[in-house]
């Protein structure tokens, strides 16, 4: 193969520690399985498998491979790196790298855009590498609990949330956080991890610190009549302009179960370009009582539905960016107004994958 060269895990060592910004480094694995550790510094590359089906065999190119990744493509197309290092799990050297992988999809779509840098395959890939370096490595970090059991029976009495909440709000990505109405009411807790926004996904959560914080709210109930996917691409511009602002935002509901997870699934399914499984998935390994509601489940598979339709249709057309549209530039601010929803939304419960029911039943209740 050669288009593809090789590399030591000591050599991507000194890379990292000498000369990092001419190397671009490229994770070719599952959003989840980045998302879990990376080697620092990486890019998660990969492509939606619906648009590969369609490309028939095309060479996709670095504008699908990296979508959402404006910067380095520029980077890319400007010469600016001298090398690209692809990595999977564990492929231990460039003869055994299989035609149908991600690293062969990325290796392609690097000789297409990508003339001048010169391609090296990782050997051995994450495993090799976080085996023997580590501290070069970041892993998925959980975040401590609520100070105290004090503070937690303390409550939110006027949302009514659950005194079986778990620990603190968690990390969903280093700008969004997941928890509940108890979470939004501390505000040691929000100082803590640095939340500078939150989107209230509830109709009758107060707002509790108005002037300290940037709020939004989404006055949705949780139960099967709610419409919450016409709040999806608002949700979604409200939360970019605060990861545009360096800031941080809490989605919370009451109990942080059902619409707050909702959002924070719709958000990862738009701007990750992941399937709902896989959303479901990543969101749950990290607040595992998240159980959206059969009607709300509905909704999202049709969101899914309408991105991959989009994601098709921009593979067909040729055109930049198969899933993510473009970055609000607005500032969003707490409205109450009910937006058109662009979802015609008439689903069966029996297309619910039963799949989402296995770690906890999906809940009905208003409240979640």
């Amino acid at each position: 193969m050669e288009e593809l060269g090789e590399m030591d895990c000591p050599v991507l060592k000194r890379f990292l520690k000498d000369d990092s910004g001419k190397c671009l480094l490229l994770d070719c694995r599952s959003f989840l399985a980045y998302s879990a550790g990376h080697i620092r510094g990486a890019v998660n590359a990969r492509c939606n498998t619906i648009v590969r089906r369609r490309a028939k065999g095309a060479v996709l190119s670095m504008d699908q491979i990296l979508a959402g990744d404006e910067e380095v493509r520029g980077r890319l197309r400007s010469g600016m790196y001298s090398a690209a290092v692809l990595y999977d799990e564990r492929t231990p050297d460039a003869e055994t790298v299989k035609e149908d992988s991600t690293l062969m999809v990325v290796l392609n779509a690097l000789n297409r855009d990508a003339s001048g840098t010169h391609i090296y395959l990782l050997k051995g890939g994450y495993d090799r590498f976080f085996s023997e370096y580590p501290e070069y490595c970041l892993k998925t970090k959980s975040l401590p609990p609520l100070t105290s059991q004090s503070s937690i029976d303390s409550g939110c009495s006027s949302c009514g949330t659950p005194h079986h909440d778990q620990g603190g709000p968690v990390e969903i990505l280093p700008f969004l956080y997941l928890g509940s109405a108890l979470h939004a009411s501390k505000k040691e807790v929000l100082d803590s991890i640095g939340i500078s926004a939150l989107l209230n996904v509830s109709a009758d959560c107060p707002n509790h610190f108005e002037g300290a914080y940037q709020y939004k709210c989404i006055p949705v109930e949780d139960n099967h009549k709610e419409d919450i996917s016409c709040w999806f691409l608002e949700a979604i511009e409200f939360i970019d302009s605060v990861r545009d602002s360096s800031g941080r935002v809490l989605v919370h509901c009451q109990a942080g179960i059902s619409r707050s997870a909702t959002i924070c699934l719709a958000y990862l399914m738009k701007r990750k370009r992941v399937r709902l499984d896989e959303a479901f998935e990543f969101v749950r390994r990290r607040r595992s009582i998240i159980s959206p509601n059969f009607s709300f489940m509905g909704q999202l598979l049709q969101f899914e539905s309408q991105l991959l339709a989009t994601s098709c249709a921009a593979e067909a057309a040729a055109t930049v960016s198969p899933l993510l549209g473009p970055k609000s530039s607005t500032t969003a601010t707490s409205t109450s107004a009910t937006p058109t929803s662009p979802f015609i939304f008439n689903f069966p419960v029996s297309v619910v994958n039963s799949a989402y029911l296995h770690h906890g039943p999906i809940t009905t209740s208003p409240g979640c």
